[in-house]
């Protein structure tokens, strides 16, 4: 229910900045996010049980709940990575105008 909808920030990475740009576009294009930043970080992680290294782009991804599912599909078909991030982090505390804009773009992203 929209009323019940909570702002969460969904945490995703990607191999290069060109698909940090792509898979950003397409989650603001379809209305899947209001706002989705993007950072280059230095990544220390397991993979096929040796530690590995990597340079990668972090999306942070402000959005509704409501939308929480469809942003994590929408990851999962637009990454090139065989097991995609996708972490969701409840917002415990929002600023009333950021919460009222990220509001109306996510429920129509024509109105900004």
């Amino acid at each position: 229910m929209m009323g019940d909808s909570r702002v969460i920030v969904v945490l995703t990475t990607t191999a290069t900045e060109a698909d940090a740009s792509r898979v950003s576009r397409v989650l603001i294009d379809e209305g899947l996010a209001a706002c989705v930043q993007r950072v280059p970080i230095s990544s220390t992680y397991v993979w096929d049980g040796r530690a590995e290294e990597a340079k990668e782009h972090l999306l942070i991804v402000k959005t509704l709940s409501e939308r929480g599912a469809e942003v994590d599909k929408r990851i999962h078909e637009l990454s090139t990575y065989d097991v995609p991030e996708v972490v969701t982090l409840e917002a415990t505390s929002v600023g009333a105008a950021y919460d009222a804009w990220l509001r109306s773009v996510c429920r129509d992203p024509r109105r900004h």
